[in-house]
């Protein structure tokens, strides 16, 4: 087969005595190499397929360890954003919790009230001081009404129902229902991964792990979509994912 000679496609002369270069026009995917940079600047790869070592780090608010502990401080700064019987309350669910009786902890339904900036308050109360509790907002008895739920933070979620995730059934739905089920609370709230995928979009790759793990594609998360025609690695994350 005859290359091609300057001549055949009419260059004659050249601006200048430099020496020229040959190259291959790039074509096929796999000529194409895109690897994401994570924010410490290395370069993401896909080194192995095993499943990480299971963390053996214990919760810094472990529901066992919270017998050693008293509250009285604590419930004082309660007392002063709320009734005595949402005090009395509160009280009963931390003798629950201290206990050491984990399951069948039933939560407490503070007393209603219309005032956003104090449910607020009491929200971040949870928050500061009592981080193995947490609350969320249900409808109170009338329309005007709110009323702060509180329960203990076991990490599970429990879909009751296939209706469960609707607003309308906001009473039964759980704090945070997102991820799987059976997820270890000694281990991260998030898991990530690489994904290494050859002539394949990005949204295609996650719809199809999706399917096969039976969750939305929506729930995975990552910096971009990459070029299909490339062979590409990025990061993705998922929330309480079990990596098993």
């Amino acid at each position: 087969m005859k290359h091609l000679e300057e001549s055949d496609v009419g260059i004659s002369f050249y601006i200048s005595q430099l020496p020229g270069f040959r190259g291959i026009l790039k074509q096929r995917y796999c000529d194409f190499i895109v690897n994401e940079v994570d924010s410490d600047g290395n370069v993401v790869h896909l080194t192995s397929l095993d499943a990480p070592p299971e963390s053996m780090e214990k919760n810094e608010t472990k529901i066992s360890d919270q017998s050693n502990k008293g509250y009285a401080s604590e419930i004082e700064l309660f007392r002063s954003l709320v009734g005595d019987s949402d005090v009395e309350c509160l009280k009963g669910l931390i003798d629950q919790v201290a206990s050491g009786i984990e399951d069948g902890v039933s939560p407490i339904v503070l007393s209603s009230s219309s005032d956003k900036s104090h449910r607020t308050a009491v929200h971040n109360f949870f928050k500061e001081n009592l981080k193995f509790l947490v609350t969320d907002t249900i409808d109170g008895p009338d329309t005007s009404s709110k009323c702060i739920r509180v329960r203990l933070n076991s990490g599970g979620s429990h879909n009751n129902g296939r209706n469960s995730r609707k607003r309308k059934d906001r009473r039964d739905k759980p704090f945070d229902s997102r991820g799987s089920d059976n997820w270890s609370e000694h281990v991260g709230k998030f898991l990530r991964f690489h994904l290494y995928k050859e002539n394949k979009d990005t949204q295609e790759a996650i719809g199809l792990i999706g399917k096969m793990l039976g969750i939305q594609p929506r729930s995975f998360g990552f910096a971009g979509t990459k070029d299909k025609r490339s062979v590409s690695t990025q990061r993705i994350i998922f929330s309480n994912l079990d990596h098993t």
